[in-house]
């Protein structure tokens, strides 16, 4: 019964969507700014990424959030 109880949880918690990298937001000129954190073992580290309406990347990331508009901050999904 155990066996069955483990591998019922660790089905569901690879189910479950990935966590969040950080979080993202648009300035009211278009601009994403995303803060990213980092985790592995005890070490910790923050980056803060920005991309104007000009930069070559803008578009990918604004479609790897699902859309973004001025003044919203949503959640960044982990990138592939």
């Amino acid at each position: 019964m155990a066996l069955t109880v483990l591998a019922t949880v660790g089905a569901a918690r690879a189910q479950s969507p990935p966590l969040p990298i950080g979080t993202a937001r648009m300035e009211p000129d278009g601009t994403i700014v995303l803060d990213l954190v980092a985790r592995q073992g005890g070490t910790v580290g923050h980056g803060r990424l920005t991309y104007p309406p000009s930069h070559p990347d803008h578009a990918m990331i604004l479609r790897h959030l699902g859309g973004l508009r001025p003044g919203e901050v949503k959640p960044v999904p982990p990138f592939p």
